[in-house]
């Protein structure tokens, strides 16, 4: 069972997020500790779908897609507030992407992820590894 979540916490869904807000997320993660607020409001402006979860007018918890709304969707950036993880944040940002309305005919969901735990319990599966990656800071490195 799900830990509850705080009845203060709300959801919308949103493309005109204050990036400042989500620059406090961010850099509570290790993957994402060097964003800047240019960077993030151009990332938002290019995002498809952006969820958020805020308690008052804080930011708590966040996740994108980027898709084609049909056949592909990438979840991407879902994180939640330290203070406030292990509330079921997360697990209920991962649900509305999952049944929203405009990817309602999506036929795979792809996401990257270090902690492939959670999102195994929403039913992800990391048995058909057909990803690949390719880095510009490694390329650049290189040259």
């Amino acid at each position: 069972m799900p830990p509850t979540l705080k009845s203060a916490v709300t959801f919308s869904e949103t493309t005109n997020l204050d990036a400042s807000h989500l620059l406090r997320l961010f850099h509570q993660a290790p993957w994402a500790k060097n964003r800047t607020v240019d960077d993030a409001t151009e990332m938002l402006r290019h995002s498809d779908v952006v969820l958020c979860a805020w308690d008052g007018d804080r930011l708590v918890g966040f996740g994108r897609v980027i898709t084609d709304f049909v056949y592909r969707a990438t979840i991407w950036d879902v994180i939640v507030d330290r203070a406030y993880q292990k509330q079921g944040i997360g697990t209920e940002l991962v649900q509305r992407i999952l049944n929203h309305p405009q990817l309602k005919k999506v036929e795979l969901f792809w996401l990257c992820t270090r902690r492939p735990g959670f999102y195994e319990k929403l039913g992800f599966s990391s048995k058909e590894q057909t990803g690949m990656v390719w880095s510009r800071s490694k390329q650049a490195r290189t040259e």
